[in-house]
């Protein structure tokens, strides 16, 4: 089976790391054209995970986003959901329509309010049976020290499923396969926000208390829309719920919650994105669910507290002063 990896952040770097041990060869695409002319030549990633050293024998680097395509049957999508749009109007493709898609991504197309099932589904015309999604609880940065970490893998036809499980199980990776397509990835993409609403907090200067209070009431708020928006039996206490909004809402690693702290701290939006330099998916995300839920109409506090500071310039004290006796 030939695979595609299209990104070159921090978890396409990794999940080309994870592949590596069960698939023979990978097209890598990166946009960056220094980062894919230093790779060839030494073999990392010079912005991403640069401590990952790869086999010159395994991986294929191309800035030719249409070579990747053409040379691989099933396609890994890593490109941050904000720069989806902005990736496949300036590189003009064909052939997705018949190949395996699978999403790495955990955010909302902003110019359409669609998690990325709905828009490569409607961009590509690939059927939702031949697109998947790969979540956590997994952080690049473990998966780089090889430390072990668990997958989830979702698509509607779970023989798709199970063969990305195959490919990306190892010594140091389990996976966990599941039909719940909407369901896991909606909650890949609340858990962001979330967690910028853990580090806005933490930045506040709220304890481990209240994070736990504002954690279970997350699950909860994940739960309500989730179950409005595709009602399916589903178990949000499993990992691909659960044990991905914990990790997201409190590890060191998480960008979504270290752009919370900062923002809790005082620094601007802006300010917050120049310092980090890198995307924080929950911050396009939030904009785009507070849209999507003028269709469904769910009670969802913290998601609303996290627009309403990040869009409409609220006070993070006074937000979270009021949040805090609509928790419970």
């Amino acid at each position: 089976m030939k695979i595609g990896v299209i990104g070159g952040g921090s978890w396409p770097t990794a999940l080309v790391k994870i592949l590596g041990n069960n698939v023979t060869h990978i097209h890598w695409w990166m946009r960056n054209e220094k980062a894919a002319e230093h790779f060839t030549k030494f073999y990392h990633n010079p912005n991403y995970l640069s401590s990952i050293q790869f086999e010159p024998n395994k991986v294929s680097v191309s800035t030719n986003l249409q070579h990747v395509i053409n040379e691989s049957e099933v396609l890994i999508m890593g490109v941050p959901a904000a720069f989806l749009v902005d990736v496949f109007n300036t590189h003009k493709t064909s052939g997705i329509k018949n190949k395996i898609l699978f999403s790495a991504i955990k955010g909302m197309v902003p110019e359409y309010h669609a998690i990325p099932a709905r828009f490569f589904h409607k961009q590509f015309g690939t059927p939702y049976d031949k697109i998947g999604i790969i979540c956590g609880p997994c952080h690049a940065e473990e998966v780089a020290m090889e430390k072990l970490s668990y997958l989830t893998i979702a698509c509607q036809n779970t023989r798709h499923a199970e063969m990305m499980a195959n490919f990306l199980s190892c010594r140091y990776i389990k996976t966990t396969v599941s039909d719940d397509l909407f369901g896991t990835e909606l909650s890949a993409v609340l858990k962001n926000v979330f967690a910028i609403a853990a580090g806005i907090c933490h930045g506040l200067g709220y304890g481990d208390n209240f994070q736990a209070i504002l954690v279970t009431n997350a699950i909860q708020e994940i739960e309500r829309f989730v179950d409005a928006v595709n009602p399916i039996h589903r178990d949000v206490k499993s990992s691909a719920y659960l044990g991905d909004l914990l990790v997201t809402a409190y590890s060191q690693f998480s960008r979504n919650r270290n752009f919370g702290t900062m923002i809790g701290k005082g620094y601007s939006v802006k300010a917050a994105q120049l310092e980090m330099n890198m995307t924080a998916e929950g911050y396009y995300a939030v904009k785009s669910l507070h849209e999507m839920n003028k269709k469904f109409n769910v009670q969802m506090p913290i998601t609303e507290a996290v627009y309403r500071i990040l869009y409409e310039k609220m006070s993070p004290i006074m937000e979270m002063s009021l949040l805090t006796d609509k928790l419970s």
